[in-house]
């Protein structure tokens, strides 16, 4: 398939839709938007009443295809999200009944007051995009994207996101609060209760499978290539670090390194795609050693040391 000029105006679309929608978060769009045509997973960690489920919403309208919502609580099980089998007497026969995982995007809201064991039947939906029920495998639809949300400040009733699941995130975001010229517009905007629920689609799954398709093939020169792994190496060696990145997350900063620069209407990754995505998709996975961490050292600080030791590569040739 080839990349056409349709392509980036479907992009544009998508993005005004998501602007109009949450105001003066164009960086956190724009990274949603990467992790989106990446195929990736999105953590976002924020207060309550900053937008999260509100951008969710936003983009499930403005991509079309199948949305679902699953609210977390304690009490939620596994069959709640994946499906049951289910025996009917008359055929005598199991029937699958699909759980909400099976859809094209998923926003899992307050996912850390879910206990360890839902949690875990995530894990396989969001690796392998499919769920097994009873020992059958079912696959999930194309493209398959979970969003999931979390409030960092109340641990009471809330489950720990353990670090295998974690690093299945491609990327962890956080909205924060708008500035004051932002947050007086969206005051005063006569539509600033549910703005989502204004939105028209613009695109449909197919067209964003297809996105996706073609963002896979941007080009990585060896050279961009060999920056990203001695990046991702770096934090394993770092002083300060007890968990470094995974291969895991090489793939996933590849993979977006890929959907920025398609994003930026170009074809091949440079170095600053890396270094933009570094943080957002390393810093979540990497744990530091209790005795770094009490002393005030940051996963965001190792990533922007690691990046400032890393040398660059100055010529590729394509």
């Amino acid at each position: 398939m080839e990349v056409t000029r349709k392509d980036f105006s479907l992009i544009q679309l998508i993005r005004g839709n998501l602007e109009r929608c949450i105001l003066g978060k164009k960086v956190e769009i724009d990274r949603l938007l990467t992790a989106l045509l990446a195929g990736g997973h999105v953590l976002i960690e924020d207060v309550p009443g900053t937008g999260k489920t509100q951008l969710v919403k936003a983009l499930s309208r403005t991509i079309g295809g199948q949305f679902r919502r699953v609210q977390c609580n304690p009490d939620l099980l596994p069959t709640d999200i994946t499906g049951v089998a289910i025996y009917h007497p008359k055929d005598e026969t199991f029937v699958f009944r699909p759980g909400p995982v099976m859809t094209n995007l998923l926003l899992v809201d307050e996912i850390n007051r879910a206990t360890t064991k839902t949690q875990s039947a995530l894990l396989e939906a969001m690796e392998e995009r499919h769920v097994t029920v009873d020992g059958e495998s079912y696959a999930l639809p194309k493209p398959f994207i979970l969003i999931a949300t979390q409030n960092p400040i109340e641990f009471e009733g809330t489950y720990t996101l353990p670090e295998a699941q974690l690093d299945r995130f491609m990327m962890k975001l956080s909205l924060g609060y708008p500035d004051a010229a932002t947050e007086r517009q969206m005051l005063l905007a006569p539509d600033s209760t549910s703005p989502a629920d204004k939105l028209e689609a613009v695109s449909d799954s197919g067209e964003i499978a297809e996105l996706m398709e073609k963002v896979s093939r941007v080009h990585v020169d060896e050279a961009v290539g060999d920056y990203l792994v001695r990046i991702v190496r770096a934090t394993r060696d770092h002083s300060g670090v007890q968990l470094g990145a995974s291969p895991r997350a090489a793939i996933s900063l590849l993979a977006a390194a890929r959907a920025s620069a398609f994003l930026q209407e170009r074809d091949f990754v440079i170095p600053d795609d890396i270094k933009a995505l570094a943080g957002t998709v390393l810093a979540h996975r990497i744990v530091l050693h209790t005795e770094a961490r009490l002393g005030g050292l940051t996963t965001d600080e190792v990533i922007e040391a690691v990046i400032g030791q890393t040398s660059v590569p100055v010529r590729m040739e394509r």
